[in-house]
Protein backbone atom coordinates (compact mmCIF):
# COMPACT_ATOMS: atom_id res chain seq x y z
CA UNK A 1 0.00 0.00 0.00
CA UNK A 2 1.36 3.39 -1.00
CA UNK A 3 1.99 6.04 1.63
CA UNK A 4 0.31 9.43 1.18
CA UNK A 5 1.99 12.83 1.13
CA UNK A 6 -0.26 15.83 1.78
CA UNK A 7 0.98 19.19 0.52
CA UNK A 8 -0.71 22.31 1.90
CA UNK A 9 -0.54 25.54 -0.08
CA UNK A 10 -0.26 23.33 -3.15
CA UNK A 11 -1.82 25.90 -5.48
CA UNK A 12 0.88 28.45 -4.67
CA UNK A 13 4.12 29.21 -6.51
CA UNK A 14 6.32 26.72 -4.62
CA UNK A 15 3.53 24.17 -4.25
CA UNK A 16 3.29 23.44 -7.96
CA UNK A 17 7.00 22.66 -8.16
CA UNK A 18 6.82 20.48 -5.05
CA UNK A 19 3.95 18.43 -6.52
CA UNK A 20 5.77 18.05 -9.85
CA UNK A 21 8.92 16.80 -8.15
CA UNK A 22 7.06 14.24 -6.04
CA UNK A 23 5.29 12.92 -9.14
CA UNK A 24 8.59 12.68 -11.01
CA UNK A 25 10.83 11.27 -8.27
CA UNK A 26 8.55 9.55 -5.77
CA UNK A 27 5.91 7.75 -7.80
CA UNK A 28 5.62 5.19 -5.00
CA UNK A 29 3.71 7.79 -2.95
CA UNK A 30 0.14 9.03 -3.30
CA UNK A 31 -0.16 12.82 -3.36
CA UNK A 32 -2.99 14.91 -1.96
CA UNK A 33 -2.80 18.59 -2.88
CA UNK A 34 -4.41 20.82 -0.24
CA UNK A 35 -5.61 24.35 -0.94
CA UNK A 36 -8.46 26.81 -1.46
CA UNK A 37 -8.51 27.22 -5.23
CA UNK A 38 -10.06 24.27 -7.02
CA UNK A 39 -9.09 25.22 -10.57
CA UNK A 40 -5.41 25.48 -9.61
CA UNK A 41 -5.54 22.23 -7.65
CA UNK A 42 -7.14 20.37 -10.56
CA UNK A 43 -4.37 21.59 -12.87
CA UNK A 44 -1.76 19.82 -10.72
CA UNK A 45 -2.96 16.44 -11.96
CA UNK A 46 -3.20 14.61 -8.64
CA UNK A 47 -5.74 13.99 -5.90
CA UNK A 48 -6.76 17.15 -4.11
CA UNK A 49 -8.84 18.39 -1.20
CA UNK A 50 -10.33 21.85 -0.86
CA UNK A 51 -9.42 23.19 2.56
CA UNK A 52 -9.57 26.56 4.29
CA UNK A 53 -7.68 27.04 7.57
CA UNK A 54 -10.29 29.57 8.66
CA UNK A 55 -12.94 26.85 8.46
CA UNK A 56 -10.93 23.86 9.64
CA UNK A 57 -12.86 20.96 11.20
CA UNK A 58 -12.15 19.54 14.63
CA UNK A 59 -10.21 16.58 13.22
CA UNK A 60 -8.11 17.90 10.33
CA UNK A 61 -6.15 14.65 10.05
CA UNK A 62 -9.30 12.69 9.26
CA UNK A 63 -10.62 15.39 6.93
CA UNK A 64 -7.41 15.29 4.87
CA UNK A 65 -7.47 11.53 4.44
CA UNK A 66 -5.07 10.47 7.21
CA UNK A 67 -1.79 11.19 5.34
CA UNK A 68 1.50 9.65 6.43
CA UNK A 69 3.59 12.76 5.69
CA UNK A 70 2.69 16.43 5.32
CA UNK A 71 4.65 19.24 3.69
CA UNK A 72 3.16 22.42 5.11
CA UNK A 73 3.70 25.35 2.73
CA UNK A 74 0.52 27.33 3.37
CA UNK A 75 0.68 30.89 4.72
CA UNK A 76 -1.31 34.01 3.92
CA UNK A 77 -0.62 37.73 3.47
CA UNK A 78 2.92 37.38 2.13
CA UNK A 79 2.67 40.76 0.41
CA UNK A 80 3.11 42.49 3.79
CA UNK A 81 5.62 40.99 6.21
CA UNK A 82 4.98 43.65 8.86
CA UNK A 83 1.21 43.24 9.09
CA UNK A 84 0.14 42.22 12.60
CA UNK A 85 -2.29 39.70 11.12
CA UNK A 86 0.61 37.25 10.89
CA UNK A 87 0.74 37.13 14.68
CA UNK A 88 -2.84 37.92 15.64
CA UNK A 89 -4.80 35.92 13.05
CA UNK A 90 -2.67 33.61 10.91
CA UNK A 91 -0.40 32.10 13.57
CA UNK A 92 -3.27 30.81 15.80
CA UNK A 93 -4.85 29.09 12.80
CA UNK A 94 -1.61 27.25 12.00
CA UNK A 95 -1.05 26.22 15.62
CA UNK A 96 -4.57 24.81 15.75
CA UNK A 97 -4.12 23.04 12.42
CA UNK A 98 -0.74 21.49 13.20
CA UNK A 99 -1.94 20.28 16.58
CA UNK A 100 -5.05 18.72 15.07
CA UNK A 101 -2.93 16.89 12.49
CA UNK A 102 -0.42 15.59 15.03
CA UNK A 103 -2.95 14.61 17.69
CA UNK A 104 -5.02 12.96 14.97
CA UNK A 105 -2.13 10.69 14.00
CA UNK A 106 0.26 12.42 11.54
CA UNK A 107 3.73 10.97 12.04
CA UNK A 108 5.93 13.25 9.95
CA UNK A 109 5.72 16.93 9.05
CA UNK A 110 7.96 19.37 7.19
CA UNK A 111 7.14 23.07 7.62
CA UNK A 112 8.60 25.99 5.69
CA UNK A 113 10.12 28.77 7.76
CA UNK A 114 12.02 31.85 6.66
CA UNK A 115 15.56 33.19 6.74
CA UNK A 116 14.10 36.29 8.39
CA UNK A 117 13.84 34.28 11.60
CA UNK A 118 17.55 34.96 12.11
CA UNK A 119 16.84 38.67 12.48
CA UNK A 120 18.90 41.68 11.48
CA UNK A 121 22.26 39.92 11.09
CA UNK A 122 24.77 40.28 8.27
CA UNK A 123 27.01 37.45 7.07
CA UNK A 124 26.60 33.71 6.71
CA UNK A 125 23.64 32.39 8.70
CA UNK A 126 23.72 28.84 10.08
CA UNK A 127 21.19 26.74 11.95
CA UNK A 128 23.09 26.86 15.24
CA UNK A 129 22.53 30.62 15.53
CA UNK A 130 19.76 31.90 17.80
CA UNK A 131 16.67 33.26 16.12
CA UNK A 132 15.82 36.91 16.66
CA UNK A 133 12.97 37.81 14.28
CA UNK A 134 11.94 41.45 13.97
CA UNK A 135 8.98 41.37 11.54
CA UNK A 136 5.45 40.15 12.25
CA UNK A 137 5.79 37.42 9.61
CA UNK A 138 9.09 36.05 10.91
CA UNK A 139 7.98 36.34 14.55
CA UNK A 140 4.89 34.28 13.72
CA UNK A 141 6.89 31.66 11.84
CA UNK A 142 9.48 31.36 14.61
CA UNK A 143 6.72 31.04 17.20
CA UNK A 144 5.13 28.22 15.22
CA UNK A 145 8.51 26.46 15.13
CA UNK A 146 8.88 26.76 18.89
CA UNK A 147 5.36 25.44 19.37
CA UNK A 148 6.15 22.38 17.23
CA UNK A 149 9.29 21.76 19.27
CA UNK A 150 7.25 21.72 22.49
CA UNK A 151 4.53 19.57 20.93
CA UNK A 152 7.22 17.11 19.83
CA UNK A 153 8.05 16.46 23.50
CA UNK A 154 4.48 15.34 24.13
CA UNK A 155 3.57 13.56 20.90
CA UNK A 156 5.32 10.93 18.79
CA UNK A 157 6.15 12.49 15.42
CA UNK A 158 9.15 13.64 13.40
CA UNK A 159 9.51 17.15 12.03
CA UNK A 160 11.69 19.29 9.81
CA UNK A 161 11.74 23.07 9.93
CA UNK A 162 12.98 24.25 6.54
CA UNK A 163 14.27 27.82 6.59
CA UNK A 164 13.93 29.11 3.06
CA UNK A 165 16.09 31.97 1.82
CA UNK A 166 15.37 33.69 -1.50
CA UNK A 167 13.83 31.91 -4.45
CA UNK A 168 13.10 32.69 -8.08
CA UNK A 169 11.59 30.96 -11.08
CA UNK A 170 8.90 30.86 -13.70
CA UNK A 171 5.42 31.61 -12.39
CA UNK A 172 6.54 33.87 -9.55
CA UNK A 173 4.33 36.83 -8.64
CA UNK A 174 5.06 40.27 -10.08
CA UNK A 175 5.75 41.78 -6.65
CA UNK A 176 9.01 39.79 -6.52
CA UNK A 177 12.31 40.70 -8.18
CA UNK A 178 12.10 37.89 -10.73
CA UNK A 179 8.41 38.51 -11.26
CA UNK A 180 9.14 42.12 -12.18
CA UNK A 181 12.00 41.00 -14.38
CA UNK A 182 9.73 38.53 -16.19
CA UNK A 183 7.12 41.23 -16.70
CA UNK A 184 9.73 43.54 -18.20
CA UNK A 185 10.83 40.79 -20.59
CA UNK A 186 7.26 40.12 -21.71
CA UNK A 187 6.71 43.82 -22.29
CA UNK A 188 9.97 44.03 -24.26
CA UNK A 189 11.16 46.83 -22.00
CA UNK A 190 14.40 48.54 -22.94
CA UNK A 191 15.37 49.06 -19.31
CA UNK A 192 14.75 47.54 -15.89
CA UNK A 193 14.25 49.68 -12.78
CA UNK A 194 15.85 48.38 -9.61
CA UNK A 195 17.73 49.38 -6.46
CA UNK A 196 21.44 50.12 -6.39
CA UNK A 197 21.92 46.37 -6.57
CA UNK A 198 24.83 46.08 -4.16
CA UNK A 199 22.94 44.24 -1.41
CA UNK A 200 24.02 40.61 -0.94
CA UNK A 201 21.50 37.78 -0.90
CA UNK A 202 21.18 34.00 -1.33
CA UNK A 203 19.00 32.94 -4.27
CA UNK A 204 17.95 29.42 -5.28
CA UNK A 205 15.86 28.39 -8.27
CA UNK A 206 12.42 27.19 -7.19
CA UNK A 207 12.90 23.75 -8.78
CA UNK A 208 15.98 23.20 -6.61
CA UNK A 209 14.15 24.47 -3.56
CA UNK A 210 11.27 22.07 -4.23
CA UNK A 211 13.47 19.03 -4.73
CA UNK A 212 15.51 19.80 -1.60
CA UNK A 213 12.39 20.32 0.49
CA UNK A 214 10.79 17.07 -0.63
CA UNK A 215 14.00 15.07 -0.20
CA UNK A 216 14.35 16.55 3.29
CA UNK A 217 10.73 15.75 4.19
CA UNK A 218 11.19 12.13 3.12
CA UNK A 219 14.58 11.66 4.74
CA UNK A 220 15.10 9.80 7.98
CA UNK A 221 17.31 12.53 9.39
CA UNK A 222 16.96 14.09 12.83
CA UNK A 223 14.35 16.67 13.79
CA UNK A 224 15.23 20.33 13.67
CA UNK A 225 16.04 23.39 11.61
CA UNK A 226 17.55 23.13 8.15
CA UNK A 227 18.46 25.99 5.82
CA UNK A 228 17.42 25.52 2.21
CA UNK A 229 19.62 27.86 0.24
CA UNK A 230 22.40 28.01 -2.32
CA UNK A 231 25.09 28.87 0.20
CA UNK A 232 26.47 31.34 -2.36
CA UNK A 233 26.35 35.09 -1.64
CA UNK A 234 25.50 37.17 -4.71
CA UNK A 235 24.78 40.84 -5.26
CA UNK A 236 21.35 41.65 -6.65
CA UNK A 237 22.99 43.46 -9.54
CA UNK A 238 25.03 40.41 -10.55
CA UNK A 239 21.99 38.21 -10.14
CA UNK A 240 19.92 40.32 -12.52
CA UNK A 241 22.83 40.52 -14.94
CA UNK A 242 22.97 36.71 -14.95
CA UNK A 243 19.28 36.65 -15.86
CA UNK A 244 19.87 39.08 -18.70
CA UNK A 245 22.60 36.80 -20.03
CA UNK A 246 20.52 33.64 -19.62
CA UNK A 247 17.45 35.01 -21.37
CA UNK A 248 19.44 37.00 -23.96
CA UNK A 249 17.66 40.25 -23.17
CA UNK A 250 19.39 43.57 -23.99
CA UNK A 251 17.71 45.57 -21.19
CA UNK A 252 19.69 48.31 -19.51
CA UNK A 253 19.69 48.41 -15.70
CA UNK A 254 18.33 51.58 -14.12
CA UNK A 255 20.19 51.36 -10.82
CA UNK A 256 19.13 53.34 -7.76
CA UNK A 257 15.48 53.82 -8.75
CA UNK A 258 14.29 52.03 -5.62
CA UNK A 259 15.74 52.54 -2.12
CA UNK A 260 17.32 49.72 -0.17
CA UNK A 261 14.91 48.07 2.23
CA UNK A 262 15.08 48.99 5.90
CA UNK A 263 13.57 45.77 7.30
CA UNK A 264 16.41 43.40 6.41
CA UNK A 265 20.23 43.24 6.69
CA UNK A 266 22.29 44.57 3.78
CA UNK A 267 24.42 41.47 3.21
CA UNK A 268 23.38 37.98 4.31
CA UNK A 269 23.27 34.46 2.95
CA UNK A 270 22.82 30.92 4.26
CA UNK A 271 25.01 27.99 5.12
CA UNK A 272 23.88 24.86 3.28
CA UNK A 273 26.25 22.40 4.98
CA UNK A 274 23.44 20.75 6.94
CA UNK A 275 21.09 20.18 4.00
CA UNK A 276 23.95 18.77 1.93
CA UNK A 277 24.83 16.31 4.67
CA UNK A 278 21.19 15.25 5.11
CA UNK A 279 20.11 14.58 1.54
CA UNK A 280 23.42 13.80 -0.15
CA UNK A 281 24.04 15.36 -3.58
CA UNK A 282 22.91 18.96 -3.57
CA UNK A 283 24.56 21.01 -6.31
Amino acid sequence: MKKTIAVTGASGFIGGYVISYIKERYSNYNIVAIGRYEAKLKALGCDYTLFDLKKQPKDCYEALGRPHIMIHLAWNNLNNYNNLSHIEEILPLHIKFVKSMIVGGLKSIAVTGTCYEYGNIDGCLSEDMRSNPTMSYSIAKDTLRRYIEVLNKECDFSYHWARIFFVYGEGQQERTLFGNFTKAMKNKAKSFDMSGGEQIRDYLHVSKLASSLVDLALSESDNGITNICSGVPVSIRKLVESWLEKYKKPMALNLGVYPYTSHEPFAFWGSNKRIKSMIGSYN
